[in-house]
């Protein structure tokens, strides 16, 4: 297994920091949170001129041919410049959905639209579970004769207030557990029924609380039947890219506490003098450096079709757990200012406790992982 990006891999990459560092630096970053949007549409649109949101899709659609282990690298580079536009989760799962539903006509055009950037899709999966466990659905998809009825509600829908649609992921038979009956449905997040709870996520994004309330869903818009194993391995993508953005988040925060310890005197010398602060800082090396080897480790094994779900609760766990001891790390070495909202650091520290806790915290896929050595 290669454990090195290719050079195509690596000049999307390098275009992509280029372009970011231009337009979106952290004061802009700042400046559109403030205004409210939900995201910028001018970066959406250059992401997709990039080729960005073409890289894992096939050429019929418009797309590059590509898979998910190519989005790694171009992940890194969103990570540490913290952007808040829902690109890994409108490509890995509602866009890997789409994918999957074959010669789906809607399915297809929705998904052209999404490489050319003309659209933006969400994903409806959790249900305040917060897991990586797709039989725990509970939505109820209730079958009619033309398709079928939906009730319930989902929760932390990234995208959801601003996409053009929605995948969501129901119950059709069984029940809570049950690995059978899950299906995969295109449903117009503007259709009678639909109700949106927007809001702002701790590190910046935009999603939204779903509830479905008897919406109807007809049977042309059923994308995948049987879907548990889909869902498992779109959930699975989804973590090996956001993982990517929380290694990349954890790269830049190293720079900046290193910078900053190189420069911030106390008692006429540079704290990074200090022993407990230059222990401090090599401990946070070693932390991004075990990252960054399970990153490529598991990206590997992705490109090679050999990714097992016990390798993704690996990566999961360690790079949550790191990236959390390297941002508290970093916030101690600043102190009191490394909390504010005027410095970077605080908001690394958001996006990282945030991929700490999304499809599981540490200690689900730990226990995921004992339970599979036994």
């Amino acid at each position: 297994m290669d454990f090195l990006f290719t050079e195509e891999q690596t000049m999307l990459r390098d275009s992509v920091a280029r372009y970011l560092d231009k337009t979106y630096d952290f004061d802009a970053r700042q400046a559109l949170l403030r205004s409210g949007a939900p995201h910028s549409k001018a970066a959406w649109q250059q992401f997709a001129e990039l080729g960005v949101l073409a890289l894992p899709f096939s050429e019929d659609v418009g797309g590059l041919g590509g898979s998910v282990a190519d989005l790694v690298p171009v992940a890194e580079a969103f990570g540490a410049r913290l952007t808040v536009e829902p690109w890994a989760f409108a490509l890995t799962l509602a866009g890997g959905a789409l994918a999957a539903a074959g010669d789906h006509a809607a399915a297809r055009r929705h998904l052209a639209d999404l490489v050319s950037g003309a659209c933006i899709g969400a994903f409806a999966y959790d249900e305040h579970r917060g897991l990586a466990a797709p039989a725990a659905i509970a939505l109820a998809a209730t079958p009619t004769s033309d398709g079928f009825v939906l009730k319930g509600e989902k929760r932390l829908v990234f995208g959801a207030a601003e996409a053009d649609f929605m995948v969501v992921a129901a119950r059709a038979t069984g029940q809570a557990g049950e690995a059978r009956g899950l299906v995969l449905l295109l449903v117009d997040p503007r259709a009678p029924g639909v109700a949106l709870t927007p809001f702002r996520t701790q590190d910046g994004r935009s999603a939204a609380h779903v509830r479905f309330d008897g919406v109807t869903v007809a049977g042309a818009q059923v994308l995948v039947d049987d879907a548990h194993d889909l869902i498992v391995r779109l959930i699975a993508d989804a973590i090996l890219v956001l993982a990517a953005e929380a290694v990349g988040a954890m790269g830049a925060l190293l720079r900046i506490t290193g910078a900053y310890a190189t420069t911030r005197k106390q008692f006429g010398v540079a704290i990074g003098s200090f022993q407990a602060v230059a222990h401090r800082l090599a401990d946070m090396k070693i932390a991004h450096a075990k990252a960054y080897a399970s990153l490529m480790y598991s990206t590997a094994l992705a490109e090679a079709g050999r990714l097992s779900a016990r390798d993704v609760s690996v990566l999961k766990a360690q790079v949550g757990k790191l990236g959390r001891s390297l941002a508290e790390a970093a916030v101690q070495t600043h102190g009191g200012v490394g909390m504010t909202d005027e410095l970077a650091v605080g908001h690394y520290l958001k996006r990282l406790l945030a991929f700490e806790t999304m499809f599981g915290a540490p200690d689900y896929h730990f226990r995921k992982i004992g339970g599979s050595a036994a």
